[in-house]
């Protein structure tokens, strides 16, 4: 008997080896997912500019990244002693205005690079919900705490995300057409906008993403495009709160080791999973803490290690423990 459905995901085409360089985006979950592409230590990079939640803000960083634009202190803002933009996250936040604007523009630099480089790219959106900073008019990634009367809250429509989506093709497409792109919804739920806008929020992203999956002839020459489903295992593969953490919204270690086991059976190369296994057997090896670090049986267990090690950090030059 069967007591949940699963959802069918067929084996991506265009898998992730060893070889494969990925660049994640996106929310919160683009962690959780680069999180374990770093454990198995595949080639990642992920979030250069902090998480992001909503398109217009992806969008706007590989604008800001592919068109070689510098940022000045005329988009800064000074709040609370600290310099921050509004187009990335707190974390980059610096109390010196040179120390930031050097450190964001190096980050510009390097995201290019990775994009032309990228064999893949993994975007996660969030959410619908935007805020306009009314002194610019402009959309913003991150509020950093400024007072809310200073935005206006505004639903993105279907129309407007799917632009987006398309948008963003076209500028991995003008460096990059053979990157793989793997889109995917975040299965976290935003409770702070409301239940019901949530849903809303969660429904417009899905709508204007598969409208834009469906439709091939606004982005011709781009390579292969694709729906991880997230968002959908949650919902219904995981529909139980054992399989979420302690505030209810986010999914917990379990749900995102499953999420991951799904995402891997889709994605990962079968080549692949010999090398992963021996690098989570060194990580394992790695944490274990000895009774007696001295013993002769740990002394040997150090001596395999550091072989076991070096063969593989021989075999792949990025690969570092």
């Amino acid at each position: 008997m069967q007591f949940r459905t699963q959802i069918p995901i067929p084996k991506s085409k265009f898998q992730i080896d060893y070889t494969s360089k990925i660049l994640s985006l996106g929310s919160c979950f683009a962690v959780n997912i680069a999180e374990r592409l770093d454990y198995f230590k595949f080639q990642n990079s992920c979030n250069p500019f902090g998480i992001l939640f909503h398109p217009l803000a992806i969008e706007k960083l590989l604008n800001l990244a592919l068109s070689k634009k510098q940022i000045s202190e005329s988009e800064l803002i000074y709040h609370n002693e600290r310099w921050h933009c509004f187009d990335v996250h707190s974390d980059l936040s610096n109390p010196n205005k040179e120390d930031l604007i050097a450190s964001l523009n190096s980050i510009i630099q390097n995201i290019r690079e990775d994009l032309e480089q990228a064999t893949h790219l993994i975007v996660t959106y969030g959410t619908s919900w935007v805020y306009r900073y009314l002194e610019t008019n402009e959309m913003v990634a991150n509020c950093h705490k400024v007072p809310q009367k200073e935005f206006a809250k505004e639903l993105l429509s279907v129309e407007t995300i799917q632009k987006s989506i398309e948008n963003t093709l076209k500028l991995i497409e003008s460096v990059n057409p053979n990157c793989s792109v793997i889109f995917t919804i975040s299965p976290v739920r935003h409770i702070k906008d409301g239940f019901v806008e949530n849903q809303w929020s969660k429904a417009n992203l899905i709508s204007a993403l598969h409208t834009v999956l469906k439709d091939s002839s606004s982005i011709p020459r781009l390579g292969a495009r694709g729906l991880f489903p997230s968002y959908e295992i949650m919902m219904d593969e995981l529909r139980d709160y054992r399989f979420y953490a302690e505030d209810m919204l986010h999914p917990n270690k379990v749900a995102i080791d499953y999420i991951w086991e799904r995402f891997q059976q889709t994605y990962i190369s079968e080549i692949a999973l010999a090398t992963m296994e021996e690098v989570a057997n060194i990580q394992k090896s790695l944490s274990h803490k000895p009774f007696n670090p001295n013993s002769e049986s740990h002394l040997k267990f150090e001596s395999k290690l550091l072989e076991k090690i070096a063969k593989l950090e021989n075999q792949y030059s990025f690969i570092k423990f």
